[in-house]
């Protein structure tokens, strides 16, 4: 049935009873069903937002509703996590065509479900619309004890990223290869082997946001990596006056992404740089710290990529940006 058949009213009721059991570590005195939800916080709030168009953030030619519904989850929860903060509650807006199907909303409701549990949060609220272009907004709260700004990068402080960058990009190139939605449960083995897709397609579609609690403690700024290495480390410089030397050779690169770009004859350090929607973090300390991977330290000012063989270019602000043509 089509949502058009359905009612907002129905509509309500089913999301109400879907999302009304409480998730451990929420505490929420009002939840879903009256004008605003009401909470009951203790000590600072993170508070954060991330928007979802048709046809500028996702195609649904390449995205199974499941998966968009998780994935619209992470990004915000990253950007909480990148506060140093924990996620403990959702609000949720969708605007959809009347056209869609209920099969549709099940699914997209179904992936936020699971990305809620996994990250020990619960929805209390949000709104419905609907809208001859599909869009989808979530609204995130999180506790943090001490945030880290993007801002408090000094001098001397070493960079760091979690984990492996340009994952995405490929994901998103090999997608637009096989030219159809691919259900991660499923093994696809073309045009490679799923051991090779797998990860590079799950990084895309269903990306799990990188939780800092092993140290954010010892981190002077942090900024999610949503647009890209390069953009975002430009974004994190600016806003602590500082500068920054990257290593060519240090920035981590998976096996799976750099088989896929030569097969398919993309260049691995440019999808590392500016491919974009890792959801790794990055950020800056003092300390030679493990479980993450230090690619570089921050300088006075200047911002330079040091090659293999040491020679220096300027490091340019490449990535997403919204509004640019």
């Amino acid at each position: 049935m089509r949502l058009s058949g359905i009612g907002e009213l129905s509509l309500l009721d089913k999301i109400r009873k879907r999302f009304s059991a409480k998730i451990a570590g929420g505490r929420a005195t009002v939840g879903i069903g009256d004008d605003a939800a009401v909470i009951s916080p203790r000590g600072d709030l993170a508070l954060t937002t991330d928007m979802m168009v048709e046809g500028v953030h996702f195609d649904l030619s390449y995205i199974t509703p499941f998966q968009l519904g998780f994935k619209l989850v992470s990004v915000n929860v990253s950007d909480i996590y990148a506060m140093g903060g924990s996620p403990s509650y959702a609000l949720l807006a969708l605007a959809l065509p009347p056209g869609t199907e209920e099969a549709f909303l099940d699914g997209l409701l179904d992936g936020v479900a699971a990305a809620l549990r996994l990250y020990r949060a619960r929805l209390v609220g949000g709104d419905l619309s609907s809208s001859p272009v599909m869009t989808l907004s979530a609204t995130l709260i999180g506790r943090v004890s001490r945030s880290v700004k993007r801002g408090g990068a000094r001098p001397g402080d070493f960079i760091y990223v979690t984990g492996p960058l340009g994952d995405s990009a490929m994901g998103l190139h090999l997608l637009k290869t096989i030219g159809k939605p691919v259900d991660l449960k499923k093994p696809v083995n073309k045009p490679f082997k799923w051991a090779l897709l797998r990860p590079l397609l799950e990084r895309h579609l269903q990306p799990v946001a990188r939780n800092p609690k092993g140290f954010k403690r010892h981190a002077t700024a942090m900024i999610d990596i949503s647009d890209g290495l390069s953009i975002d480390l430009v974004r994190l410089c600016m806003e602590g006056r500082v500068g920054a030397r990257i290593y060519e050779e240090k920035i981590p690169i998976s096996f799976e992404m750099k088989t896929a770009a030569g097969y398919l004859g993309l260049d691995p350090l440019a999808l590392a740089l500016k491919g974009g929607e890792d959801y790794e973090l990055l950020f800056t300390s003092p300390k030679k710290l493990s479980g993450a991977v230090c690619i570089g330290e921050v300088a006075k000012s200047g911002l330079m990529l040091v090659d293999r063989r040491g020679g220096h270019r300027p490091i340019r602000p490449e990535g997403y940006r919204h509004f640019e043509v």
